[in-house]
């Protein structure tokens, strides 16, 4: 049963990291000449740290341009939801240990295509919510 009196819940931030690492598929938020951009990507979870993989292409280069970013996971059933929002700094690894690394992480690309570069989304903040389903209440 839904809490009509407290529907929206934060989730503590030690918890969002075991959200993030339940789901496979999130969005990636990014802004290139102050137009906002989504894009889902699949990606893992390392540590305090959100890593996926990218081509060439707008996505890289948008966070070359500009590294802050926000990134969205979500899950939901049939009684509540939830949300954990990241906002923080995307980098591409370059560190060759980090690289050999991230080449044993479960990262797959979706559709055939070369996927050569790492990216690690450093949150600088990191909030989540769960919601309690329920009719909407009468004014």
């Amino acid at each position: 049963m839904a809490d009509m009196e407290n529907p929206i819940t934060p989730i503590e931030e030690d918890t969002c990291w075991g959200y993030l690492a339940s789901q496979e598929v999130g969005r990636l938020a990014t802004a290139r000449d102050g137009q906002p951009e989504i894009f889902p990507i699949n990606y893992c979870v390392d540590g305090q740290s959100v890593v996926f993989r990218t081509a060439e292409g707008s996505k890289l280069q948008e966070l070359t341009d500009n590294a802050l970013v926000a990134f969205e996971v979500d899950g939901w059933d049939d009684d509540k939801g939830w949300s954990v929002v990241i906002k923080g700094e995307a980098t591409v690894i370059t560190d060759e240990r980090e690289l050999q690394l991230a080449d044993h992480m479960p990262l797959k690309p979706w559709v055939p295509t070369v996927k050569k570069h790492y990216v690690r989304v450093t949150p600088g903040e990191l909030t989540g919510r769960t919601f309690a389903f329920g009719a909407e209440p009468k004014a």
